[in-house]
């Protein structure tokens, strides 16, 4: 039987800690949003398509989700009245997820509690300790899509 290295040892237990992390991060942001009729996997589309319309496989690659759900989120955003899809001139089938007034309402409603909210959460915290924090989700990430793409 292997055993982990120290780094790998240390490595999973925060990856488990991520886990949990979200876990708390999507109750929160469905607290957020609950009362806007949204929850957190609404607002991340809605967030995905803030500056720019997108189609539904693109929003999904961003996030890492698959293009089945985002597209459920998407229609049930659409059925709400959030948003619409419209022509996309780069690609006959694939229409672009657009925000509509009432969408970009709620959405920056939702983006003005994150605000408040993410303050809470950083006051008393070193903006260095942040950035490492970062950097390194930065790098898992990216050696995590660099291993599904030499798999693929």
């Amino acid at each position: 039987m292997s055993t982990h290295t120290p780094e790998a040892a240390v490595l999973t237990a925060l990856i488990l800690e991520a886990f949990r992390l979200n876990g708390r991060l999507l109750a929160d942001g469905d607290r957020l949003t609950g009362d806007l009729g949204l929850s957190s996997a609404r607002w991340q589309v809605m967030g995905a398509i803030e500056a720019v319309p997108l189609p539904v496989a693109q929003i999904a690659r961003d996030m890492g989700l698959t293009r089945q759900a985002v597209q459920r989120l998407a229609n049930a955003l659409a059925d709400e009245g959030l948003v619409t899809f419209e022509l996309n001139p780069n690609h006959r089938r694939a229409k672009l997820v657009h925000l509509t007034d009432r969408g970009r309402l709620a959405l920056n409603e939702v983006n003005r509690r994150q605000v408040e909210w993410s303050n809470r959460l950083a006051a008393g915290l070193a903006i260095e300790t942040i950035e490492a924090a970062l950097a390194l989700m930065h790098t898992l990430r990216q050696r995590l899509e660099a291993d599904h793409t030499e798999e693929a």
